[in-house]
């Protein structure tokens, strides 16, 4: 099992003490990982591998959502880990011609079409019960009331959000105390990472400064239509 000698040792057994509660509850099956391949995902889907290991059980199911916008970068590093780290990577994708579509014009709609409607879909036909998220409350103040447990709709099913109080330098010590993998626009100074046409460098402000200005004022409502 992944333990941290550090301060973090509270949040990492906390995280991992989250995760063993729904896999007594439900079968591993109708448990999956929303994985976006950044750097806070990928530290779920390490510790919830473990989780799985430690049961004698393999082979984690992720969801992974490929807007046609990501950066490859993401995509590659996602392609590449999945296969060493022996994941059940489930890619899913919008049923439009991402050509032709109107990326980012407006971005309610757009994150709606690319990632919600996917989603929604997915969970419904793996019949997915828990899906396990890798946000943190201090990411976004629309995620300050969040809670570590949350019933969804459409389909029904409940949100895991484990590492809810970890926080950005929690991600980056634990990344680099188990030598976990990330991608490298990480390296080049990107702290979060999204659709490539909403995502720029940051200038030192606060972790999601490259974001969408538009996106990150409607993150509330996005989240009441089904994104994590």
């Amino acid at each position: 099992m992944i333990t941290a000698n550090s301060p973090l040792d509270e949040k990492v057994a906390d995280t991992a003490a989250q995760m063993k509660t729904v896999l007594r509850e439900y079968e591993p099956s109708k448990i999956a990982v929303a994985w976006t391949g950044g750097k806070d995902s990928t530290v779920v889907l390490a510790i919830w591998r473990e989780v799985l290991k430690a049961e004698g059980l393999f082979n984690p199911l992720s969801f992974s959502i490929d807007t046609g916008v990501k950066f490859p970068e993401v995509m590659a590093f996602r392609d590449s880990l999945a296969q060493e780290w022996d994941i059940d990577l489930k890619v899913l994708r919008p049923e439009l011609d991402i050509k032709t579509y109107p990326v980012a014009k407006d971005t309610v709609s757009c994150c709606r079409d690319l990632k919600i409607k996917p989603l929604q879909k997915a969970l419904a036909e793996y019949d997915i019960q828990v899906l396990i998220t890798g946000i943190r409350r201090d990411e976004h103040p629309s995620r300050a009331a969040r809670e570590s447990l949350e019933k969804r709709e459409n389909p029904d099913h409940i949100l895991l959000n484990p590492i809810l109080e970890w926080t950005e330098m929690d991600i980056w010590s634990f990344i680099t105390m188990h030598a976990l993998p990330h991608c490298e626009l990480y390296d080049q100074g990107y702290r979060s990472l999204g659709c490539q046409p909403c995502t720029v460098l940051g200038d030192g402000g606060s972790e999601r400064q490259g974001r969408s200005e538009d996106k990150e004022k409607n993150l509330e409502l996005l989240t009441s239509l089904g994104y994590f």
